[in-house]
């Protein structure tokens, strides 16, 4: 396999969750801003933002609403959203009526684009964090309870908050995860029509996953990586108390 710095950079990443008590400084932030910025975007509608969050108070409301303390202790955290409100203002001055049935931004497809590009950003983000030696974080904890991020951060109508990131300088060295086989992963020209050769690598893949929680967490067993996919695969609250965006919030609609 061919590599330079560039490519070094995502195969060596690692979550880090404990940072130093250090600051980043204002030049990187805006060097990180400008790369999130530059990510790919449908349509041209640029339909994302980011907060910054510096308040403690928020980060702590944030650190509680994901259950991990360790958020409310990042140097520097943004929820990345997806925004068609901005487009919607646009669109109104323009003499759009963004409550008539012909409006398209708040529509499934729209909000699904819109996703994408917040993640697409928070990426090159992330990736941009990496190489200048910083570590992160990606937080899907923040949508553990949506409406009260919502109302923390004063979401207005179609928004959506999509995924955290927290970025800061390592205190920590955490060994590099796992990942499936290549072949396991990409195919050529068509999905496997046979589940057995699917699942060919699995059992080894197991056996990696394992050795690799019994080595990190020496005192607590964690399941090969079957048995968190089967684990993940069955509803035990997480989707319940999950809020699809629907009509009643104002935020996205999926009615189209």
């Amino acid at each position: 396999m061919r590599t330079n710095e560039t490519i070094e950079t995502p195969l060596n990443r690692r979550s880090i969750r404990k940072f130093k008590p250090e600051a980043v400084d204002s030049q990187t932030v805006a060097t990180l801003e400008v790369v999130a910025q530059h990510a790919a975007s449908s349509q041209y509608l640029q339909d994302w933002s980011a907060i910054r969050v510096e308040d403690p108070a928020i980060k702590q409301a944030i650190a509680e609403i994901g259950h991990q303390t360790y958020i409310a202790e990042a140097p520097l955290l943004y929820i990345f959203v997806a925004d068609e409100h901005r487009n919607a203002a646009i669109a109104t001055r323009k003499g759009v009526d963004v409550h008539a049935d012909e409006f398209t931004l708040n529509s499934s497809y729209r909000f699904s684009q819109a996703q994408n590009d917040a993640v697409l950003a928070l990426h090159a983000m992330e990736t941009a964090a990496y190489s200048l030696g910083l570590g992160c974080v990606i937080l899907g904890s923040v949508l553990n309870d949506p409406r009260k991020l919502i109302a923390t951060l004063h979401l207005p109508e179609f928004t959506y908050p999509v995924l955290g990131l927290a970025i800061g300088k390592p205190d920590q060295a955490p060994a590099l995860k796992p990942r499936m086989e290549r072949d396991d992963q990409f195919f050529t020209d068509f999905y496997p029509a046979d589940d057995a050769q699917l699942l060919h690598g699995l059992d080894a893949f197991d056996g990696t996953v394992h050795q690799y929680y019994d080595l990190r967490n020496t005192d607590r067993p964690v399941d090969a990586f079957s048995d968190q996919i089967a684990n993940n695969a069955v509803d035990r609250g997480v989707f319940s108390r999950s809020v699809t965006p629907v009509a009643e919030d104002q935020h996205f609609r999926f009615d189209r």
